[in-house]
Parts: structure tokens; sequence; C-alpha cells
């Protein structure tokens, strides 16, 4: 069964940036859409950026305008690149795969 592994998360100071990759692990498997959701201590988990068949993409408001989100179907990878990061930021990540496989999620922490 294809699993996706997640790298690029750790501790990072406000204002800062991070680069999140997702990548699956058989070479043949097609990422259609894909998403990063995310969840902080005590919170419920969010959606916070999608990426169509189409390369269309949708981001939550709170991250709108620092976080973008980007795939390369040549070696099965998607990213989030985030900018600006905030204290509120701090989460673990997860990458979320056709509407069906979930990463094993990856913490970024944002120290103010």
């Amino acid at each position: 069964q294809v699993q996706f592994v997640e790298s690029g998360g750790g501790l990072v100071q406000s204002g800062g940036s991070q680069r999140l990759s997702c990548s699956a692990s058989q070479s043949s498997f097609t990422i259609n859409y894909s998403n990063w959701y995310r969840q902080a201590p005590g919170k419920k988990r969010e959606l916070v950026a999608s990426i169509g068949r189409d390369n269309s993409t949708t981001y939550s408001d709170s991250v709108k305008g620092r976080f973008t989100i980007s795939r390369n179907n040549a070696k099965n990878t998607m990213f989030l690149q985030m900018d600006g990061l905030k204290p509120d930021d701090t989460a673990i990540y997860y990458c979320y795969i056709n509407g069906q496989y979930w990463g094993q999620g990856i913490q970024v922490t944002v120290s103010s």
C-alpha cells in the first residue's frame, strides 16, 4: 500500500519560512488532488491549502498570502511553502492525498 512521507518541519522563529514536502512511497502513484491540514494542540484538524488536478489552489483565510501549495508530478511530491510564519501556525501538519491517504504528520513550531 502506498505511503506518504512528510519532511521539512521543525522549529523556526516568527517571521521565518519553512517548506514542507510530502512524497509518495511508490513512483507509479499519481497524485490527482491534495490538501494540507494542520492540528494545533487542543484544536480540531483544519484545512490549510488545496491543489486540484488542474493545479487550481485554495487557501484558508488564516494563511492566504503567506503559504503556497504546489506539486511536482514527476516526483510524486507535493509542497507547502510557508512564509511569514506566526506562533499561531504552530501545529502538526498533514498531507492528504486523493481524498484517501494521510501523511504521518510533521511538527512545525514557530517561536515568538
